[in-house]
């Protein structure tokens, strides 16, 4: 190879390297690639009566979430690809027929707690029918001091009720990671949700949760991710552990033998937070299982895979 030949191999390289590391310095340099959009949150079955889950598509396309409440309580919205869905908890006691959300914007809506009268705001009224749905009836007849409390007892069950309605009024600013719950423990369903006993002749509350059967000392474990709200030994509920999913979510584990977790706790889904008891106003070891959202009790049955067992009239 003469000269010039050497020459020009010698130029060619030297481009080359300089062109492969312009090509690395610019990749060097280069945003990251985009990180995927976060899959919506799993939804709980809908079923628009007392006790039960509406799912409502609300309008616009902003950014962020909209600010919206059923009566004084607000109301857990979740991203659904293109849309807002606000994902509401009716009472046991709501009457069936029409029934209102409304969406908030302007100053109130920083605030999860509803406008004041004269608060600048703009308001949407969302309208949606609750159905009449009645659930299952048991009669008992039963020696009248195990339905009739003291006036002690009274007392302890009314400051009681206080502190366990605060505590499913909370409403924290995370959104459930889903909305789809695991079962706190193996077991056959023993009572539904929904169930009205009647004492004597005399109707007591509505179940406000599902009765799983299962041994003394079965690990319970929480539905989904979440903080330990409160912790205590409750009258009629015994030991129980209240969680936080976020969004106006909460769960209770009731009639625990032990507790295994403290008040600000954070658990992962699954995480054992005591044993099955038969603490509290009970007849036999179980759990009672109970959601609240926007603090409302519902079914929990609607946010279990299989829903489609969930409380039948």
């Amino acid at each position: 190879m003469n000269r010039p030949q050497r020459a020009r191999q010698a130029r060619a390289a030297l481009v080359g390297a300089a062109v492969t590391w312009a090509v690395l310095a610019a990749a060097a340099h280069a945003a990251p690639p985009a990180a995927p959009l976060a899959a919506p949150p799993a939804l709980p079955l809908a079923r628009s009566v007392p006790g039960g889950v509406v799912l409502v598509t609300l309008p616009g396309d902003s950014a962020a979430a909209p600010r919206a409440w059923f009566g004084e309580a607000p109301v857990l919205v979740v991203r659904q690809r293109q849309h807002w869905l606000a994902v509401i908890g009716i009472p046991l006691a709501q009457s069936a027929g029409p029934a209102e959300l409304r969406l908030s914007s302007g100053e109130a809506a920083t605030s999860v707690e509803p406008a004041a009268s004269g608060a600048a705001t703009s308001d949407t009224r969302l309208s949606f029918t609750v159905k009449p749905w009645r659930y299952r009836e048991q009669h008992l007849q039963v020696a009248p001091a195990q339905v009739d409390l003291s006036a002690a007892d009274l007392e302890r069950v009314a400051r009681e009720q206080t502190l366990i309605h605060a505590a499913l009024a909370t409403y924290s600013g995370t959104t459930p990671a889903t909305l789809q719950l695991r079962s706190p423990v193996p077991g056959v369903r023993s009572s539904s949700f929904g169930l009205r006993r009647f004492f004597n002749g005399a109707a007591r509350d509505p179940h406000s949760g599902m009765d799983i059967a299962a041994a003394a000392g079965t690990p319970v474990h929480a539905a989904a991710a979440g903080t330990v709200l409160e912790t205590g030994s409750y009258f009629f509920n015994g030991n129980t552990v209240l969680i936080d999913h976020g969004g106006g979510l909460i769960t209770m584990y009731c009639h625990l033998q032990t507790i295994g977790v403290a008040r600000g706790a954070q658990l992962a889904a699954g995480a054992v937070l005591g044993t099955v008891g038969a603490t509290g106003r009970v007849t036999g070891a179980h759990l009672h299982f109970g959601v609240a959202l926007n603090r409302a009790l519902v079914d929990p049955a609607l946010f279990q895979r299989r829903a489609a067992g969930a409380s039948r009239p």
